[in-house]
Order: structure tokens, then sequence, then C-alpha cells
């Protein structure tokens, strides 16, 4: 029974028209008094007024706005000219069906900005932070940067922020798309909107409420909902002018029969106009256009990827060439020093000790693998330390001036080295003290495990050519090129000779995509027709000027947002084609005197339920959150390790 009530106020004009409808029609056609026309006529208007009511202040405030000619008019005069001509069942059902039409669609959106209002649902209004001995139950905005909060578990992180626990496990589905829960120990970064799993947690707040990364997520996807596609454009300018056109091709149809037809007979005209009327009104096709594509945002979003607009979407399905960064896009990023070869009767301690000290404040991932290693080593100041992009580090530890980088590097200055046993797969940092070959350190990263599948599924998709961009030596871009089956391969790349390559590639009638992470990346994705950054472990600068943000960091999320914005595509044409030939069809049958206002409703109402029916699907067919585009890897195989250079 609540259900039922629910229901009828939800739909009450609705509801109301069709009892109303009903109890005319059987007045009119089951009763059998003179004067039943005193009673049907009323209950008519009054099952009009219900749903026409609406309908007409929505024309009135429209005209009122400066659009006469709105499909709100439109369905006003084909049911008060239905009206007119005796035909009252026909008009108060045009008018029933069109509010049915407009319940469906905003039910239909409503349902395609879910997963944008499940994101914000995420956000947490309550944290619980440590102040003067006790805990404090705050709005999440008063809290500052570097104060603890506490987080129990099934509750969700309302800030950014630096584990203090020893260990934790996250569930950060909403964020990402993934359904595996994120294991972080102490130390490591949690995000803002993750629920905690398992045990209590504390954590050192480290953004502010408006900075957090589910700030940024959310002011994206809500920003990308308002950015309107090329289609959507077009559809809402093709209206404008459609509407007023019909108009006057209904009057004209009402009228100029009059100077070329013998037997003319105007109410019969007249009729056909406002089938014409019916027939021609546009809402349905405009509403379908923008679910799907709200449809897309969504689909997307609910898979770990952002887009900041639904014209990228457009973008992402033109795209026919991709370059790729290396580090942290195709390969995981994360290094292991695997050898460290002394030289030159220099001591390994001594090798690690001097690379590290250099390396401390670097934020490069290779850094990281060296300072990690060196755990132990006590790292001495440097001075007057300078940094070569793409190439290294010099600088002075006591008296003595030291270099660490790559081959080029030293050869700039003049050291010459020896090569011998460094033959295998990995990265060489080489270590010079006093301008002599003092040791070289063996680094290796990993490709990616859906690296691979990416790559072959980008290939099915279109994209006619794929080539890496990296700083990390020939030898090291060209191994992991071949193993992944890319075009090209460019290394010992610089920032600015990555930003030319790119900038060579534009040309008219070619959309050129990049895909990277890095700081230095920024330039070349503002750069490209479609840029877009790996979210996970991307810089800030990066994520800002990306159009795509692919939340997980895994490769294989391009291809499916490709395929995405290709389906969504699809839907949307297919809406256009059948909304517009079914349409066309009917108005010149309707001319012909050979449809009916039902065939006028159907034409109307009918095809914009068909429509939005075939927006949802967009919606739908990517729910799966292991969504692939083809069959699963082989668990039993593995990569690799692929090598980086440490001036990537």
């Amino acid at each position: 029974m609540d259900l039922i009530i629910a229901f009828i106020k939800k739909y009450k004009e609705a509801v109301i028209s069709g009892l109303l409808l009903a109890a005319a029609l059987t007045v009119q056609y089951g009763a059998d008094f003179p004067s039943r026309h005193y009673l049907y006529l009323p209950l008519y208007g009054l099952s009009y007024l219900a749903v026409g009511g609406p309908v007409w202040l929505k024309a009135f405030y429209s005209i009122k706005d400066g659009t006469i000619f709105s499909e709100f008019l439109l369905m006003g005069i084909a049911t008060v000219g239905a009206f007119a001509i005796g035909e009252y069942a026909e008009g108060v059902a045009v008018m029933l069906f069109y509010m049915i039409g407009e319940y469906a669609q905003h039910g239909a959106v409503h349902r395609a900005k879910h997963s944008i209002r499940k994101l914000i649902n995420q956000q947490p209004d309550i944290a619980a932070v440590e102040r003067g001995g006790s805990t404090e139950q705050v709005h999440p905005s008063a809290v500052e940067k570097g104060e603890v909060i506490r987080v129990r578990p099934g509750e969700k992180v309302p800030l950014d922020g630096e584990l203090l626990t020893e260990r934790a496990s996250f569930n950060t589905a909403a964020l990402t798309g993934e359904s595996k829960p994120m294991a972080r120990k102490a130390g490591e970064e949690v995000w803002a909107g993750s629920i905690n799993q398992d045990v209590p947690a504390r954590i050192r707040v480290t953004s502010d409420y408006e900075d957090t990364r589910l700030s940024h997520i959310l002011t994206m996807v809500q920003e990308a909902a308002r950015r309107k596609a090329p289609t959507q454009r077009f559809m809402t300018k093709f209206a404008k002018i459609y509407t007023p056109v019909v108009v006057w091709l209904a009057a004209a149809l009402t009228f100029v029969p009059y100077l070329v037809v013998d037997d003319y007979v105007f109410q019969d005209w007249f009729y056909r106009a406002l089938i014409f009327l019916v027939v021609s009104c546009p809402c349905g096709l405009v509403i379908s256009i923008p679910l799907g594509y709200f449809g897309g945002i969504g689909a997307a979003s609910q898979n770990g990827i952002l887009l900041k607009g639904s014209d990228f979407l457009d973008q992402l399905r033109k795209m026919t060439m991709l370059f790729m960064d290396k580090t942290g896009t195709l390969t995981e990023g994360t290094f292991e020093v695997r050898e460290v070869h002394p030289r030159n009767g220099f001591d390994r301690e001594e090798l690690l000790r001097l690379a590290a000290s250099l390396e401390q404040h670097s934020t490069h991932p290779i850094a990281k693998a060296i300072l990690d290693y060196a755990t132990g080593q006590p790292l001495q100041p440097v001075q007057r330390q300078q940094e070569s992009p793409g190439k290294g580090l010099q600088g002075e530890v006591g008296t003595r001036n030291i270099l660490v980088g790559n081959s080029d590097w030293l050869a700039e200055h003049g050291v010459t080295y020896s090569g011998n046993g460094l033959d295998e797969a990995y990265t060489y940092v080489h270590v010079a003290i006093e301008g002599v070959h003092a040791g070289t350190i063996g680094i290796a990263d990993r490709i990616k495990d859906d690296s691979k599948k990416a790559i072959e599924e980008l290939r099915g998709l279109g994209i006619s050519e794929l080539i890496m961009l990296s700083g990390d030596n020939q030898e090291v871009v060209d191994g992991i090129a071949r193993k992944l089956g890319l075009d090209k391969a460019y290394g010992n790349l610089l920032p600015d000779e990555k930003y030319r390559h790119v900038e060579e590639a534009l040309q008219p009638g070619r959309t050129v995509g990049f895909i990277g992470d890095g700081v230095n990346d920024a330039p070349v994705i503002t750069l490209a027709d479609i840029g877009i950054a790996m979210g996970g472990i991307g810089s800030d600068a990066t994520v800002e000027t990306a159009d795509v943000v692919i939340q997980t960091d895994q490769p294989s999320k391009i291809p499916l947002a490709i395929d995405i914005a290709q389906f969504t595509h699809r839907v949307v044409w297919q809406n256009i084609g059948f909304a517009l030939g079914i349409k066309i069809l009917v108005m010149v049958m309707a001319t012909l005197g050979m449809a009916t206002m039902w065939e006028a409703i159907f034409a109307d109402v009918g095809v914009a339920l068909l429509a939005i029916a075939n927006a949802i699907r967009i919606q739908y067919h990517y729910t799966d959150e292991e969504f692939s585009l083809s069959p699963p890897a082989d668990p039993s195989t593995k990569e690799e390790p692929a090598q980086a250079d440490c001036c990537c």
C-alpha cells in the first residue's frame, strides 16, 4: 500500500488525468442518455488540465525567456487544436503520453547521473580528530593539515592523509572502480572517500577538505556533465531552427491545400496539421542525445576513468595515433637495485653511500630505489648540487666532486667508464668520484601486467600508430617496444623533445593522443588533441592538464575508455537515425491523410521512450568492474623485468 501511495504522489498528474480520461470515455461511449456530453466534456477538460497545465506553464516561461517555438508550445497547440475539432480523447491522450514520456526522461537522467551522485555521497561530513588528548567530531573542512584523524572499521576516510597505523586495508572502489581492497603500510597515502576495512586507523592529514583527491574527482565529473559534445551542441542548435520551421509547415499544411485541392475541407487538413505538430516534437530526440553522453561519462567513472567533458568521448573515438610515456605508464615505475659493480678500487658501501647522498632529495622512482637499497648507509650533506634533466646529478660531498647519472652525463664531464659485465636488461646508473668512474648500479623496472593486452586491444580499436617516448636510453626503450609490439620508440628524450615529437604529429584530420604520468609530461598532455593522465601515481600538474584521467594506473583502461566512447557514439547516432526516420515517415503519412493521432503519439512518445531505453544501455553495458575487451591473460605467464633509465 505504501508503494502505491508513493507512486500516486510521484506521478499524481498522470494518475489523475488517466482516471478522469477513463471516466470520460466510459460516459461518452458506455452511457446512453441524451445529456451525457454535459458530463464527459468537463471530465475531458479536467483530465487535460491535469497534464496540460504544467506543459502550458513551461511554454509560457519559455516564451518569457525568449524562446517562442518550444516543444511545449508544439504540444499545446496540437492538443488544443484537437479539442477545437472535437477530438477530445485524442487531445488528452497526446498530452498524457507526453507527460509519461517526460517522467521516463527524468527517470533516465536520474539513473544516468546515479554514478556521479554515488561518488558525491562518498564524501564524508564528519571527521574524528585528535585534539588535546581527546577525540572531537568535526566537519572535515575544520581539520587542518598536520592534524591526526581516526577512522574506525567500516567508516569512510574524510581527508587525504598519511597512514600512521602500522597496516590497514581500504576499499577504494568508489574512486578507482576496482573492488580489490588497497593494502597500505605506515607512511603511505590514504585517500578521502576510501572505506576502512579492518583495523582502527590513525591518519595524519596532508590536504585541505577542498583539495582532496575525492574533491578533485567530483569537480572533474560534475564539470564533464556540463560540457557538451559537438553532437549535443548541434542538436541544441538544430532544435531551435527545427521547431519554428515545423510550426510554419503545419500552418501551410492547413491552408495551402485550399489553393490546390478541389474538395478542400478545413477540418480534415487542420487535423492532419495537428498530427504533423505532434509527430514533429523534438523533445525525445533532444533528451536522448545528452542522456547517451551522460551514460558514457557514468560508465567510464564506474570503471575508474574520469572524463573532463563529453566532447572528449568524441576525441577518444576519433584518435588514430597514441604517444605513450614509459615509466609509470607502461611499466610499474617501482624500481629495485639488482646489482652493484664497484670499479677502480672503490668500495661498494662507499659507492652506494655517495649515490644515495646525491639522490636523497630527488622524487624520481630510480632515486627512491637507490635510497631504499642503501638503507642503513649514513647519508652525507651535498654542497653545490646541480641537476641536468634527462642526464643526472652533480655535487660536492666533503671536498670531492661526485657525478651520478647516465653514460651521456659521464661523457659530458670527460669521464670514461668500463662497460664490462653490464649486459643485463637493466638500467645502469654510473657514479664518478673526482673524474674517475667509481662504479655502476644496475636497476630494473617491470612492464605492467596489462600493458601487452592494452596494446593489442588498442590495435583492435583502430589506433594505427602506437609510439613510446622516453628519457630512457634507446636500447632500453627498443627492448620494451619489441616486447609490447609498438610501432616506434624514441629514447634519450628531454621533456622539450617529447613535446616536439607530438607537435610534429599534429595535423588537420588526425587526432593525436598522449598518455603520461610525470610532471614533465604535463606540457605534452596539454598539447595533444586528447591528453590522458595516470591519476593514481600521476603528478598534480599532469592530472590537472589532462582531458582523461585513469584512476587505477592500468594501461588496459585506455582501450576500455575508447570502447565506451565508440559505443556511446553508436548509440547516439542510432537514436538520431531512428527518431528522425520514424518522425519523417509519420509526417509524410499525416500529410497524405494516412495517419491518425495515435500514430503521432507513437512517433513522438513511443520513439522517445525507445530512444531513452537505447541510451540507458550504455550505463548497464559497462557495469562489470572487471570488464575486458579480450580474454584474461594467462596467469602462468610473467613479464620480464623492463629496463629503465635514471633520467626518463
